[in-house]
């Protein structure tokens, strides 16, 4: 990913994150995952960023269509949205985002999780095939 589009990935990651700590803040923890999106996604309207929910990208396999994955939220067409209501992270949850990466061809996935009281979350990023990395803070603003 190159300094530019990393540089947008930073700011949107960080209003996505920000409108996250909001939805904790007024709700709480405790909510089913469907809760936490239609309220994520009231949060970003309200701040006027764009987001879609359970946006489907095909799977590919030698050219041929062999299913779907569908993504929580996609934000502005750059970000991939992965809510979660779970104790911790685990290896599956990654995997998940990484193989929503794949499919959609983007290059940014935010794994967020409600289930404590402190928001926690995750970037991952596509650094090209087949390298990710990942940053992690879990602290509530």
């Amino acid at each position: 990913m190159d300094t530019e589009k990393e540089e947008m990935a930073d700011e949107l990651t960080g209003a996505v994150i920000g409108a996250a700590f909001e939805v904790a803040n007024v709700l709480g923890s405790g909510f089913l995952e469907k809760v936490y999106e239609r309220a994520l996604m009231r949060e970003l309207a309200l701040r006027g960023i764009e987001a879609k929910s359970q946006v489907s990208f095909p799977v590919l396999y030698k050219d041929r269509h062999i299913g779907e994955y569908m993504a929580d939220l996609v934000v502005q067409e750059q970000l991939i949205v992965e809510l979660k209501c779970v104790d911790r992270f685990s290896s599956e949850h990654m995997a998940q985002c990484i193989n929503y990466l794949k499919a959609s061809r983007l290059e940014v996935a935010l794994l967020i999780n409600f289930q404590k009281p402190r928001v926690e979350w995750k970037r991952i990023i596509q650094d090209g095939k087949p390298s990710y990395r990942c940053a992690s803070l879990s602290e509530q603003k």
